[in-house]
């Protein structure tokens, strides 16, 4: 059986909840649909926006001079991890040394396509 419920509570009367304005929550779903789904249209771009963008590469960048720069990058990346996980014990040592050995690989790809620019240049 059901019982019957005492009056509701009367709603806050200063509270923007106690009435929904159609225009209103379709205005606000709007703008919620568009900062997710075109994050770049009528918005200027944030910090975090910008910080991505500090360091770009020409579209016209020498191919030979970006694969010298791959190779300086990743040996300082080797040199700095080993560093580091001299300072390191157990667990972190190991991720740091794990790391390393990936900036090794990638140190191994770059040498290749040095190598392999070189010889299309002598050919």
């Amino acid at each position: 059986m059901f019982k019957a419920t005492p009056n509701p509570p009367e709603a806050d009367p200063v509270s923007p909840y106690s009435t929904l304005h159609s225009k209103k929550l379709n205005a606000a779903a709007n703008k919620a649909l568009d900062h997710y789904l075109k994050p770049h249209i009528n918005r200027l771009p944030s910090s975090q926006d910008r910080a991505m963008e500090m360091f770009t590469v020409v579209p016209d960048a020498n191919p030979e001079a970006l694969t010298i720069q791959t190779y300086e990058t990743f040996s300082s990346v080797s040199i700095l991890l080993l560093d580091l996980a001299e300072s390191l014990e157990d667990k972190p040592r190991h991720l740091a040394m794990a790391i390393y050995q990936l900036s090794e690989l990638g140190l191994m790809l770059v040498e290749r396509s040095l190598a392999n620019e070189a010889a299309i240049k002598v050919t």
